[in-house]
């Protein structure tokens, strides 16, 4: 290779390499370089090009510079408009620049130029030629830009470096690889450059076409999708089918709403299952009423639980009088969700009398927790289906009461009222107490199947309170996942605070009225309550204050009245005689006839007993409708009498010769229950020994063969009810002192409650003889016939 130094003008170049044999036009606006090709013009038009590093570099010097350029020879100059020239030039050859002389005008460049000297014998270059010219056959196949009259050719050249020079001209390249192309000064170095270049082109470009090709097909797809869309649509609407537009009302929907992606791939599959079923199809609306079910569940919308405990209490206490436990829990649950950011949410079922406010009660709570309120009444629900939902195999179809009531709040964490839950039954379509196991269940409810949406639903943060008159019909084991909360009678005071508080401002509005019109006395309030009234609760108690309100509301329009009060002497005027006397303590002791204590749906009550005896042939007779219960308890009764008659001087022909007839008055209502077994033996006892009971003494236990005293329920009802018929002494079994430890002193306030171990306890102050001791060795004499 011989080389040889010129100095010659330059020019830098911006993005662009000009190769040896390539004749191209450049323009060039900055002044050093048209000054360079006006010297270049001057002389022998020879011009050194070579590229810069950096295009956005304007005035370059020898580092911003690549060392290997191209000498040209200037074959046009064109002016062009904003001072531009237009070069048209030829490459000659290869030169190395090595520096650049300090001319302020222009780039004088100190060039060293060489000429290759061919060293390769005539089978390598055979070799390359040959593969140069298959690798761009395969890269003008791939590319499919290049003319066919350039490939043919380029084909026909049988020299390697014509061929290698006009395949690195036509071929599209980044002026970087034509500058590495440039730099490889040897041809063999040269020709295997470019081989890679066009190897690595093929790869880019047959990834290229790959990507275009799926593009391509994907485009094709979605463009035929929606030309069959488009044609579906205008046959749905020649038949007057809306399915396509309310299946993208439903993909709307389906966008906005909060579900998990298993929820969201489920519906997804309805709709496409509804876009393709025709209008006119029976499963046509059984698919829609499902999406849109489906749509309206809150899979994943919660409402956000009242952190304020302060609020919470005072918002129970300004709806309810008394109900203290009920709070307690409810604040308690409060607290610890506060605490622990999620508590469980417990399951509550409130027990007690109707009208007690066990309903009224749930309705605050979710007010003092700022939660949505549902409430689903369970009062003869018989039909499991009622509960987990229709099988959607089935016309007419729907989701149960549980996934229904959580669609209707709105948010998966309301709270929701099982109104009756001890009312459920069963029959032949299934259990739904066990049902209700599902769903009442802390570890089971996360993921409750409903028969009709089929996607689980999760219960965990539903806040549950079910209520129930009698804890006695509620199966054991639906029982058992509840946390039962007592909710007793109310005493007189307790009612007379509530109407006072609540009631009676509740009907005052809503009768139209307004206190300046309106007002009773304390004392016509208290005698409504006991004069007209007869229950545990105080719905009977707000009926009678609606019915004054109406009547007082006609009495101020027609009598032009400005307002009216409400007095005790007045108060029969809007109510009408009084209806309910208390059945209070008789005047005189009497033989046989005993005041038991009995609870009743509607509260406490006094039950009195009469026995009587009379000549016969010792039959036994129970009057009064006494369930089997009560009868039982009869029959131990007096096995225990007979037992114990030594004690008592009866003779043992007496059980023989005489018939006992016990009777309950009242006998159009039905009784039941073992607790009026203690009432019964004394009564039976007095009768045949004719000895008086004391007329302000009330009992109540279960009786035992062997005069054992059981304990029995009810208890602060009795108690209730035998405070306000007077009684002064009250028998209650011993193993319930507990009970009466919890009840408050407003109802035992002035009564004597003794605890009875056995009947001896009891038979000891109730009779007002004697009770004979223990039989001795000395004869005594027995009671004979009469």
């Amino acid at each position: 290779m011989t080389e040889e130094m010129k100095h010659i003008p330059a020019v830098a170049l911006r993005g662009m390499t000009i190769l040896p044999a390539m004749i191209v036009h450049f323009d060039i606006s900055r002044e050093m370089s048209i000054k360079a090709v006006e010297q270049a013009m001057l002389s022998d038009q020879k011009l050194f090009v070579v590229t810069q590093k950096d295009p956005e570099v304007s005035e370059p010097v020898l580092d911003d510079l690549y060392r290997i350029g191209t000498i040209v020879e200037i074959k046009q100059v064109i002016k062009m408009p904003k001072n531009i020239l237009r070069v048209l030039a030829e490459g000659i050859q290869r030169a190395e620049l090595v520096d650049i002389s300090d001319n302020p005008e222009y780039l004088d460049a100190d060039i060293l130029t060489f000429v290759e000297e061919d060293t390769m014998d005539q089978n390598t270059k055979e070799a390359l030629l040959r593969s140069m010219k298959e690798t761009f056959e395969r890269y003008c196949s791939v590319n499919g830009k290049v003319s066919k009259e350039l490939i043919s050719q380029i084909m026909e050249l049988n020299d390697l470096e014509k061929a290698t020079a006009q395949i690195a001209m036509n071929i599209p390249l980044y002026y970087e690889q034509k500058q590495k192309v440039l730099e490889a000064v040897e041809l063999k170095e040269r020709c295997e450059l470019l081989c890679s270049i066009m190897e690595n082109e093929i790869q880019i470009l047959q990834i290229k076409i790959e990507i275009q090709e799926k593009v391509k097909e994907r485009i094709d797809k979605n463009q035929r999708e929606y030309i069959m869309r488009e044609q579906m649509k205008l046959i749905r609407e020649e038949l007057k089918e809306d399915n396509v537009n309310e299946a993208d009302q439903f993909e709307e929907e389906l966008k906005k709403l909060k579900a998990s992606k298993e929820v969201k791939e489920k519906i997804q599959k309805e709709i496409q299952r509804y876009r393709n079923i025709g209008m006119n199809s029976g499963e046509s609306s059984v698919i829609r009423g499902y999406i849109e079910t489906l749509l309206e569940m809150p899979w994943d919308k919660a409402s956000k639980d009242s952190k304020d405990i302060e609020r919470a209490r005072e918002i129970l206490e300004a709806d309810h009088y008394g109900l203290e436990k009920v709070k307690e829990r409810i604040l308690e649950f409060l607290s610890v969700r506060i605490l622990t950011k999620k508590g469980d949410s417990p399951i509550l079922c409130l027990v007690g009398p109707p009208g007690t406010g066990k309903t009224s009660i749930a309705r605050s709570i979710a007010k003092a927790l700022d939660k949505k309120y549902v409430r689903i009444s369970l009062g003869g629900v018989r039909d499991e289906a009622e509960i987990r939902g229709h099988r959607r195999t089935y016309i007419g179809a729907m989701p149960g009461r549980i996934a229904n009531g959580i669609r209707t709040a709105g948010v998966k964490n309301p709270l929701m009222l099982l109104d009756e839950i001890d009312k459920l039954s069963s029959d032949y379509k299934g259990d739904t107490a066990s049902a209700m196991l599902e769903v009442l269940d802390g570890e089971q409810n996360v993921k409750f199947r409903d028969h009709y949406i089929e996607i689980p639903l999760d219960l965990s943060e539903v806040l549950f309170i079910a209520t129930a008159n009698d804890v006695q019909s509620i199966p054991r084991p639906l029982l058992d996942r509840m946390e039962l909360i007592e909710v007793t009678s109310y005493t007189e005071n307790e009612k007379f605070h509530i109407a006072k508080e609540h009631l009676w401002i509740k009907q005052v509005e809503k009768n139209g009225l307004n206190p300046e019109k309106i007002s009773i006395t304390d004392d016509a309030l208290r005698k409504v309550i006991s004069g007209y009234t007869r229950e545990a609760g105080v719905r009977g108690l707000e009926r009678k204050l609606g019915e004054i309100c109406r009547k007082a509301a006609r009495e101020t329009l027609e009598k032009k009245k400005k307002s009216v009060k409400i007095t005790e002497e007045n108060l029969e005027k809007y109510l009408g005689k009084v209806r309910f006397t208390i059945q209070t303590l008789n005047d005189q002791d009497e033989i046989g006839i005993v005041r038991g204590l009995a609870w009743t749906s509607v509260g406490g009550d006094t039950l009195q007993i009469e026995v009587n005896t009379m000549p016969g042939r010792g039959e036994f007779k129970l009057t009064g409708q006494l369930g089997d219960v009560m009868k039982e308890s009869a029959q131990a009764g007096i096995s225990y009498i007979r037992s114990v008659s030594s004690q008592y001087h009866i003779s043992d022909e007496y059980f023989r010769k005489h018939d006992i007839h016990i009777h309950i008055p009242e006998g159009a209502v039905p009784k039941d229950g073992p607790s009026a077994g203690v009432t019964m033996v004394t009564a039976m006892i007095s009768a045949i020994t004719k000895i008086p009971v004391r007329a302000d003494v009330a009992m109540t236990g279960e009786i035992t063969l062997r005069g054992r005293v059981l304990p029995i329920g009810g208890l602060k009802e009795k108690l209730l009810a035998a405070r306000n018929a007077g009684m002064k002494i009250v028998f209650v079994p011993s193993k319930n002192k507990l009970d009466v430890e919890e009840i408050s002193t407003e109802i035992t306030k002035g009564l004597d409650i003794r605890y009875a171990e056995t009947m001896e306890d009891i038979l000891q102050v109730a009779l007002t003889g004697k009770i004979p001791e223990k039989k001795s060795g000395k004869k005594k004499k027995k009671v004979e016939d009469e």
